[in-house]
């Protein structure tokens, strides 16, 4: 190989990493600036209007995935004519999807002066804004379908330079626009053009980096019934994507009819901090899929069983970390940002961090799962989603908060903590799923070692005080406590997991992916 895996994957992880960081704070900053100039009421206007487009792109879910996975096969044979034909045929598919999107758009938007008949804002904004957000969505499915390949071969930062680059670039200028003339027309333009140049620059990247690649969606037209099975593929992934789409925004819906609108923001509090530390890790761990997939298609079961086994015993390992920090140190940090009022009661907390390690810990082998391209199990989907609304409904009518999380926990037990591991071992790996259990459990009972020692000293009165005492001694606990969970967690692992220390010592050489 001309660049080991591990190479392209943490160079993903620390492109991402970094853009992360710049647009976190980025968007703080320029979100003040906007409402102080614009005013929350055009905020809210074009906020809604993007969400508006996000449902209508639900059309999209599953092409993607499905044709990365079609492609690791082709890309580890370097075979470019089937590589052109498979991108060709996402061109199509990404072309019919986009005609779909726009002949819904044109329809709604008819009934934008229902939508927002109590708004002050006059139909030119609301139309320019509108159909300026559906231009810049429409631009990836019409030039940019052939961005799929740089994903499925561990290039995806070549994206991300530039659509991050340019969000940055396109956040300043609307920054100077808003501060200096306040003009909404201006403000959204920039928006239009950003996407469009954006597309251009991208695509003159990929003919530098793929110049024999001569994709067209003329081709895929023709090409299409060659690949029956990428049509089969995105039917199933869309499916669960649709699945997580509509359970991660039932949640505030469901507290709201249950509970109150004061424990929507409440919850949301805690929602907001948990999703931030974990979509960090999220974009540290994505560039790693496409790596997995072009392993899968190796066929070295048992090469793949090592890195998956490798893989598993890290997430665990930073899941430990993710889980102790939010355990420990959220309920101070509430406190000292919104006040003890904010709250929640401990059982809620504890309910949120069984939640979380599971999320955080199901990583690896929902990326092997797709490495594999397993989808066929939509039944899965719809049990989740059912016994997700069903426990919620239920359990929420009784006991509130902690009923519409149970239902949240059951589901995720049922299906990702035991029917996904058995599906990948059993029509993957072909291995004994309890090869499975004895492993995750040794790694569960490390991280529940690890948080019952590391707990027990920042139980400490004086340590305790400290935490509360204002943000600089937050900060000292916090550094200081999970360096020492780290620590301990860390020594357990290596003294007691034999792929713990087979991970160390590869991380070390460099040679994650790389052929043995």
């Amino acid at each position: 190989m001309a660049e080991s895996r591990v190479k392209k994957s943490l160079l993903n992880a620390k492109v991402d990493a970094c853009f992360f960081a710049l647009t976190l704070a980025l968007s703080f900053f320029s979100r003040k600036i906007f409402l102080d100039s614009l005013g929350a009421d055009f905020i809210g206007l074009t906020g809604t209007l993007q969400n508006i487009l996000g449902i209508l792109n639900l059309a999209e879910l599953g092409i993607g995935l499905a044709v990365s996975f079609s492609l690791y096969k082709p890309l580890q044979q370097a075979n470019r004519e089937q590589i052109e034909e498979i991108v060709s045929v996402f061109g199509f598919m990404y072309r019919r999807v986009g005609l779909v999107v726009l002949g819904a758009a044109v329809v709604l938007s008819i009934f934008l002066p229902l939508i927002f008949r109590e708004t002050s804002f006059s139909s030119g904004i609301i139309y320019f804004a509108y159909y300026s957000f559906l231009i810049s969505s429409l631009i990836s499915y019409f030039c940019n379908y052939r961005s799929v390949l740089l994903s499925a071969d561990q290039k995806n930062y070549l994206v991300n330079v530039y659509f991050q680059s340019g969000n940055i670039i396109k956040t300043l200028i609307q920054l100077y626009i808003a501060w200096k003339y306040a003009n909404y027309y201006a403000w959204v333009a920039i928006e239009m053009i950003y996407g469009g140049i954006c597309c251009w620059m991208l695509n003159r990247k990929i003919s530098q980096v793929y110049p024999w690649l001569n994709a067209s969606v003329q081709k895929g037209a023709a090409f299409r019934s060659r690949y029956p099975d990428i049509i089969q593929k995105t039917k199933q992934v869309f499916v669960h994507k649709l699945k997580d789409f509509l359970l991660s925004q039932s949640d505030q819906i469901l507290i709201y009819a249950f509970v109150s609108l004061s424990m929507v923001a409440y919850y949301g509090n805690y929602s907001l901090i948990i999703s931030r530390t974990t979509s960090a890790l999220s974009l540290a761990m994505n560039g790693m899929g496409a790596g997995v997939g072009n392993l899968i298609a190796e066929g070295n079961r048992a090469r793949i069983l090592q890195i998956f086994w490798e893989l598993v015993s890290f997430r665990y390992f930073i899941a430990g970390v993710l889980v102790f920090g939010i355990y420990v140190f959220i309920q101070p940090f509430i406190t000292l940002w919104l006040g003890s009022k904010y709250l929640l009661p401990h059982g809620i907390l504890v309910l949120l961090v069984i939640i979380t390690y599971i999320s955080v810990a199901r990583g690896v082998v929902d990326m092997f799962n797709a490495g594999y391209g397993h989808f066929a199990d939509t039944w899965a989907a719809w049990v989740e989603g059912g016994l997700n609304l069903a426990v919620s409904i239920i359990a929420g009518y009784f006991w509130g908060l902690y009923g519409l999380l149970l239902g949240k926990l059951v589901s995720l037990l049922v299906i990702i903590v035991f029917w996904k591991p058995f599906y990948l071992f059993n029509q993957g790996f072909h291995v004994a799923y309890w090869d499975y259990w004895k492993r995750a459990l040794l790694f569960i009972a490390i991280n529940l070692a690890s948080i019952f020692l590391s707990t027990s000293l920042i139980s400490i009165p004086d340590m305790q005080t400290t935490l509360y005492s204002g943000f600089p001694g937050w900060f000292a606990v916090a550094g200081g406590g999970t360096l020492v969970f780290i620590a301990i967690q860390a020594f357990l692992m290596y003294l007691l997991a034999d792929s713990f220390r087979s991970l160390s010592s590869r991380f070390l050489k460099l040679k994650l992916f790389s052929q043995t």
